[in-house]
This record gives C-alpha cells, sequence and structure tokens, in this order.
C-alpha cells in the first residue's frame, strides 16, 4: 500500500491516474446534478415557513460546506507536503486555493441573498457569517503570498503555516451558532443522528453535496494535471506528449 502512495506521488504517474478517474468522476457529477436539481427545484414542496427560498440552500449549504472541506485539505496537504517534502501536496494546495476561495465566496453571495428575505438584511456580523468571511481572507491570503514569494519552495513554506494557523477558523465556523447566540439557524444535517428536514428535501440536498464534491474532484484534477505539465515542462515524459 505505502509503495503504491508513494509512486502514486511521482507527477508522471499522478498525471496518469487523474486522467483515467475524470471521466467517471465527470459521469458522476453530472447525473447527482441532475437528480439534485430536480428534486430540489420541481419535487421538494415549498417550506412551510420560507416558502419557495428555502431551495437556494440546494447551492449555498454545499458551497458552505465544501468551503471548509477544501481548507482543510489544503492544510493536510501542505503539512504533508512540509513534512515530507512531496512536490504533488503543493500542487494540490495551488491548484485548490482558487476553487476555495470561488465557494466561499458562493456562500456567502447566496447565504446573503437568504438572509435578505428571512433578516431584512443583506449582511449582518454574525459570527457565522463573519468567521466564514474570514475563510474568504485566508484563501486569498495562500493565492497572496503563493503570488508574492518568487522562490517556490518558501512559498509552498509560507502557505503551509498560514492553512494549519488558520485550520482554527474551521470549528470556529461549524460551532459558531451553538457558542454564541447568531441570527444564523443551528445545523439541518446530522452526521449522528436524524437531519432535521423532510426527506423529499433532504435526498436532493445530499445528492447536491455530494455532486459539488465530485465537481471539485474533477476541477481539482484538471488544475493539478496542468500544474504538473507547468513545473514539469522540461521533463521527458511530458515532451513525449507533446510529440
Amino acid at each position: 500500500m505505502w509503495l503504491w502512495f508513494n509512486k502514486l506521488t511521482t507527477s508522471k504517474v499522478f498525471y496518469q491516474f487523474a486522467g483515467r478517474l475524470l471521466p467517471w468522476l465527470g459521469a458522476l457529477t453530472i447525473i447527482l446534478l441532475a437528480y439534485g436539481l430536480y428534486g430540489g427545484l420541481v419535487l421538494a414542496p415549498p417550506d412551510y415557513q420560507q416558502g419557495d427560498a428555502f431551495r437556494i440552500i440546494y447551492v449555498h449549504v454545499p458551497c458552505a460546506l465544501l468551503s471548509m472541506m477544501i481548507y482543510v485539505f489544503m492544510a493536510v496537504a501542505a503539512a504533508v507536503g512540509l513534512i515530507f517534502r512531496i512536490k504533488l501536496a503543493d500542487m494540490l494546495v495551488t491548484a485548490s486555493a482558487p476553487l476555495g476561495a470561488s465557494f466561499t465566496l458562493l456562500a456567502l453571495v447566496t447565504g446573503s441573498l437568504w438572509g435578505k428575505p428571512m433578516w431584512g438584511a443583506w449582511w449582518v456580523w454574525d459570527a457565522r457569517l463573519t468567521s466564514e468571511l474570514i475563510l474568504l481572507f485566508l484563501y486569498l491570503g495562500v493565492i497572496a503570498l503563493r503570488s508574492a514569494i518568487p522562490d517556490r519552495e518558501q512559498a509552498a513554506k509560507a502557505c503551509a503555516i498560514l492553512l494549519i494557523v488558520g485550520v482554527i477558523n474551521i470549528p470556529i465556523i461549524h460551532y459558531s451558532v451553538y457558542w454564541w447566540n447568531t441570527l444564523h439557524q443551528g445545523a439541518t444535517l446530522k452526521l449522528f443522528g436524524s437531519s432535521l428536514i423532510a426527506p423529499s428535501m433532504l435526498h436532493p440536498l445530499l445528492a447536491m453535496i455530494a455532486a459539488f464534491i465530485f465537481y471539485f474532484a474533477v476541477v481539482l484534477l484538471l488544475r493539478t494535471r496542468c500544474e504538473i505539465l507547468k513545473r514539469e515542462r522540461k521533463s521527458r515524459w511530458v515532451l513525449e506528449l507533446k510529440n
């Protein structure tokens, strides 16, 4: 197992492995997205309090979850790269940062659109919203550090330190609705126990979350393959791809 993992971390093997995975992940993304959108926008009944306005959860919730999941993924990858000096780990961090920032921005925008009819304001300095905004700044900080430091190794170390320190914000985002008196509602999806949402609304939501995760995987693999070609452009195997 360790030998297989060690082989997979090499640029050429990962490039080929990702290429084989992409069609399958893409197909799963399309199927889940189609079911989630149809189930959420057509089959699911209106909420008894919010009416059809609740349907924004089918974009907002997956984006919010991915904003945190991607940051944790980047922090783990950065730590692995820092400790074991695996170049692929840094490539994954580089490829993930703009995606994480995009999902975080979408979570904030869709949350604002949802909050206006519910709270009467586009933005409030709620604990959940504020900590999510800090998460966006952390993503932008990683992107800025990567661009500002010419030396690739030094940039990777600086980004790794920022990512590892910034992980403390993830539990703050998740538990903010329990630690403080906030306008944001508590969790309706529960890993352990019954979710506080009707099955007709829950199943499309779970499909949308899975679709967004697979979409992230597809785009991540595509971006990582591009990063590999960029960094290994003088390698023999990359030159052979051009012929």
